[in-house]
């Protein structure tokens, strides 16, 4: 298992900004699809830890625009970011899958664009 944990460590660790990010995205998209099924299995303590998860990405991807040297895509990606964070948390409350899916709309988007240019 030490393996294991070592490699994933270093695979993230060597990857470019952009590669990282795309991970990240794809990270998010996977813990909202299961956070689906999870409601759709009407199980929502799990639903919650996935959505909490995606959640979590969305603030580090937040935390590390550099507002300055970013511009106006920063500020863009910071709003779009704090809106999908309170999409999420909605959707949490509500058991609304519709919410969930629009997020991962925006981030396949995302993740689309950055991996296009990564």
């Amino acid at each position: 298992m030490k393996a294991v944990e070592t490699y994933q460590e270093t695979s993230v660790t060597t990857q470019t900004k952009g590669k990282l990010v795309v991970m990240l995205y794809d990270g998010a998209i996977k813990f909202l699809k299961m956070a689906i099924k999870e409601i759709e299995a009407k199980n929502p303590e799990e639903k919650g830890k996935y959505i909490s998860k995606a959640i979590d990405i969305l603030f580090e991807l937040n935390a590390v625009l550099d507002m300055e040297a970013g511009g106006e895509v920063a500020t863009n990606l910071r709003k779009l970011y704090l809106f999908m964070g309170r999409h999420l948390t909605e959707a949490n409350a509500k058991q609304d899958i519709g919410k969930i899916e629009e997020v991962i709309k925006l981030l396949e988007e995302l993740n689309q664009s950055w991996k296009a240019i990564s």
